[in-house]
């Protein structure tokens, strides 16, 4: 097929591109100057964060120098003689209300002295938070512990810093221990923020937080700080990914304030401030934008738009598709002509494989109706010889013609479906024979809507439920079995219900049974049924099974209503 050369080639629509140049340029403009704009924002927040985290260092550095010189009085008055020193005591507990506790212990870690405001320590203390026997040696050099409740009081339970120093005294004690009150210094780092949603908190240089305003957050892992990042940054501001952290390590002890921001939230805030400048810029490039899009909507918008719609229609329904080539410039109108012979090649090589699909699901229903149990036959030719033997003659003529009738209508001529009359003379030509060689252990009866029975069902569909119903269900009875085949109408379907009144089924059993293949004692089998069902009709049809145990089985089997084998054949 020879395509068509003329119209208007790419070429020379680029050509008319160059009108877009505009758009260009001022769209690299506008990048440029949000680039430099979004550079001055976040300098300017790191200066802002920071000026809160100096200004949060020297709050808590003021509160830990005042700790060292309460320490360093402290010390001073234990080697005044007792009185003197229980004065002191006293008078700075009321002078200082954030003293929660001073007390001192022996070398071996025994708290010897407690003195505090109003409370009186535990007789027993379990568990002293401030002061820890088993790290003794940490104290030597002085230590300042991390923000904890204290624990030595009954039914006061101050939120608080230790600090602890070694005592040079003639005294028995060794280290001396003041708590203070942390409540005022976790309010006001609470207090503090840096822009809408920045925090700071305290952490030591080895990367464990000390105070955090969230870290209810962080212990439930609700939250997650970086502390292995944070420790190896140096003091300053610095910019990781979209956050801000500002550092400041504290003179007095090994503590760092690190405050957290957002650069997302300093670009947001300033956004209005942007966006009036952009509005300015935004008018030109909308206008250029215009004159070049109706220019190229017609050359090439347009057909591609076609193109486009063409194939998405094609995607939906293949089989109902008719395309009609788009124009357009020459390399448009090519890809339109190719995508049209792809059409017709894709619809043609559908159709084949929709042939060949037919073919194979005629050829798996056919293997799935040939499983016929051999079995049966023998066990049925045994009976009748049996029965010759003993001279009852007419009841093996009676067996002879059942199976003959069996056998004629499983034929059926090649047919798939077969009226449900003859369905149901199959399966009591089965009822006839097993009666027989049962002995009478059992009855059965049929409940038929008239309605139902001219139209077409699967063949060998019944018969294999009787027979499991038998096997598996009555054969384990004491008292006479009785079975009952009913069909009725319901809907757009029909219902062939076989219930018995047998030792029933296992819901394991049950699920095993729709799982399981043909085998010597089950013939076809309820699978064979079941999927032979699914595969002609469709997932919504084929086999329930309700069943208990000592009680019964009922197997619903459910087919659509048809009148012609013609409307399913070649589905």
């Amino acid at each position: 097929m020879k395509r068509s050369q003329n119209g208007l080639s790419m070429t020379a629509i680029i050509v008319l591109l160059v009108t877009g140049l505009v758009l260009g340029i001022m769209a690299c403009a506008i990048v440029f100057f949000l680039n430099v704009y979004r550079h001055s924002l976040i300098r300017s927040a790191q200066t802002s964060s920071r000026q809160a985290v100096v200004q949060v260092s020297n709050t808590v550095g003021s509160y830990i120098d005042d700790m060292n010189g309460v320490m360093a009085l402290l010390q001073d008055k234990l080697e005044d003689p007792e009185t003197a020193r229980n004065d002191f005591f006293a008078a700075l507990l009321q002078i200082r209300s954030d003293v929660v506790a001073v007390t001192t212990y022996d070398e071996d870690g025994t708290m010897l002295t407690c003195r505090s405001l109003g409370h009186r320590p535990r007789p027993e203390i379990w568990q002293n938070l401030s002061f820890n026997q088993e790290t003794l040696g940490d104290y030597e050099a002085g230590y300042i512990s991390d923000p904890h409740v204290e624990t030595i009081f009954p039914g006061y339970y101050p939120w608080v810093v230790t600090m602890v120093e070694p005592v040079d005294t003639a005294e028995a004690e060794k280290w001396a221990a003041l708590d203070l009150s942390f409540t005022s210094i976790s309010e006001y780092i609470n207090n503090v923020g840096i822009g809408q949603h920045g925090y700071c908190f305290l952490m030591d240089e080895s990367g464990s937080i000390i105070y955090h305003p969230q870290q209810q957050l962080i212990y439930s892992a609700l939250k997650d700080e970086n502390t292995a990042l944070i420790a190896s940054l140096t003091d300053g501001a610095h910019v990781e990914g979209n956050v801000i952290y500002a550092v400041q390590s504290l003179e007095n002890c090994n503590w760092r304030v690190v405050g957290v921001s957002y650069v997302d939230e300093v670009i947001s805030a300033n956004v209005a401030e942007a966006a009036r400048i952009l509005v300015l810029v935004a008018a030109v490039v909308l206008l250029t934008a215009a004159i070049s899009g109706v220019a190229l909507s017609r050359v090439l918008s347009r057909p591609l738009q076609g193109l486009s719609g063409a194939m998405r229609q094609f995607e939906r329904d293949a089989d109902h598709f008719t395309y009609v080539p788009v124009g357009g410039s020459r390399e448009v109108r090519e890809l339109s002509e190719t995508f049209s012979h792809m059409v017709g090649q894709i619809q043609r090589l559908m159709e084949t494989v929709r042939g060949e699909e037919i073919n194979l699901r005629k050829t798996e229903l056919k293997a799935l109706q040939a499983q016929i149990n051999p079995h049966f036959l023998y066990n049925t030719l045994d009976s009748i010889a049996w029965m010759c033997e003993q001279g009852r003659n007419a009841e093996a003529v009676q067996m002879v013609n059942a199976l003959a009738r069996l056998f004629r209508i499983s034929i059926s001529r090649g047919h798939e479906l077969i009226p449900i009359r003859s369905e149901l003379q199959h399966a009591e030509s089965y009822l006839q024979i097993q009666k027989h060689r049962y002995k009478d252990q059992f009855c059965y009866r049929f409940d038929v809507d008239e309605g139902c029975l001219d139209y077409l069902c699967n063949k060998i569909t019944l018969q294999p439920i009787i027979e499991n119903a038998i096997y598996h269900g009555i054969n384990g009875l004491v008292d006479e079995g009785e079975i009952t085949i009913t069909i009725r109408p319901e809907g757009e379907d029909i219902l062939f219900v076989v219930a018995d009144n047998g030792v029933g089924i296992e819901p394991a059993q049950i699920e095993a049974m729709l799982r399981k293949e043909r085998s010597d004692r089950t013939g076809i089998g309820i699978k064979n049924v079941n999927d032979r069902l699914k595969i002609y009709f469709g997932e919504k049809y084929g086999i329930t099974i309700d069943s208990e145990p000592d009680e019964g089985t009922s197997v619903t089997i459910r087919m659509p209503k048809i009148l012609k084998e013609e409307d399913y054949e070649n589905r």
